[in-house]
């Protein structure tokens, strides 16, 4: 009797990992494929050869581009060399993206940057916020950009432990921001424990000097964040889920969901157009080839374009796809005055005029 319990506790366990995987295969989208969206005028940006896995755009065209991502699970081209912070003058007629010095004392050889967000103080002071992982840890580092020098002055590095496993930031004050967890754990095997069993505890956090506090939570994997141009409300990504939340921002800085948006891909950075409202998103059809690398099969790239996300029915387009002969991983898709630049996880960066 006691071994026919046995077997049958084993058999329902391992039909219960059985269901687990098959529904991450689901999440993942590991059978997605993309059908080719070209664009004419693009080409591929110089200097950006192992990721620009975030990417910001100052409203006078000065663009920040993180690179070089290490992470664990995932491919790089570049795995000895420690990340950094690019930028690009939109108003050139040739912009080039050239690596910005960062201030004495900061540890440069264990930068890792991810995400990334600019904040423009009533004095026209420049704040970079970037999400950083030295040794696979998590802080959120603060630099004031000096652009006469070309270089970023280093202010703050924040711990927290509501951080734990930071993936984007929007700012919203000079020491104020929100930032997405795409994790509830810190710790890599708990991690893909997480992932695996689905435990749909990710969230959003708030922090000011004076408050750190959980202002969303029940995300799959919150990944991508911004706000809106009139700042009252805030789309965060949850990638594994295929969702754009639609979050009403509260003057205590609570959010409350009000809308979610269903889409058939993995969504990764929001990016908004200060002019129109609209979302751009970087996006993964097929998240399994993000994770098991395979070089004559490589990840496909995708980019959304969402009009009017807050009415009954809001236009969703396709802009760009391809199937990784380009540009492998898209992560963002940044928009400025008829501009286009898509940046990966771990491959190359594309500039295109729409």
């Amino acid at each position: 009797m006691g071994r026919l319990v046995s077997v049958g506790l084993m058999g329902m366990a391992l039909a219960l990992l059985g269901e687990r995987f098959l529904a991450l295969r689901n999440r993942l989208k590991a059978t997605g494929e993309v059908e080719s969206v070209d664009l004419p005028n693009c080409h591929l940006i110089k200097g950006i050869e192992a990721g620009a896995e975030d990417i910001d755009i100052l409203p006078n065209g000065l663009v920040f581009f993180s690179v070089g991502l290490k992470y664990p699970g995932l491919h790089s081209f570049a795995p000895d060399k420690p990340g950094g912070i690019l930028m690009m003058d939109l108003k050139e007629e040739k912009p080039r993206a050239l690596e910005l010095r960062i201030s004495r004392g900061f540890d440069l050889a264990s930068f890792n940057p991810h995400g990334i967000s600019t904040f423009i103080d009533d004095d026209d002071t420049v704040y970079l916020f970037v999400v950083n992982h030295p040794e696979f840890k998590n802080t959120v580092e603060i630099f004031k950009f000096q652009e006469e020098e070309n270089s970023l002055l280093h202010l703050k590095t924040i711990k927290h432990e509501l951080l734990p496993s930071v993936n984007n930031i929007i700012a919203i004050g000079p020491r104020h921001f929100y930032a997405t967890n795409d994790h509830y754990f810190s710790d890599p095997f708990l991690k893909y424990l997480e992932t695996y069993v689905n435990l749909h505890w990710a969230n959003v956090v708030y922090y000011s000097p004076n408050e750190v506090k959980v202002v969303a939570d029940g995300f799959d994997s919150a990944n991508g964040i911004n706000i809106s141009p009139d700042k009252k409300y805030l789309y965060v990504a949850d990638m594994l889920a295929h969702e754009i939340h639609v979050l009403e921002k509260h003057p205590n800085m609570n959010l409350t969901q009000i809308k979610v948006l269903q889409l058939d891909t993995l969504v990764d950075n929001v990016s908004i157009d200060p002019s129109s409202g609209d979302i751009w998103i970087g996006c993964h059809p097929n998240g399994q080839k993000l994770f098991v690398y395979d070089p004559n099969n490589p990840p496909s790239s995708e980019v959304l374009r969402v009009q009017n996300i807050l009415s009954e029915k809001p236009l969703v387009t396709t802009v760009y796809a391809n199937n990784g002969s380009v540009l492998q991983g898209s992560s963002v898709a940044a928009i400025h005055d008829g501009k286009l630049l898509i940046g990966t996880l771990y491959h190359r960066a594309l500039y295109c005029e729409l």
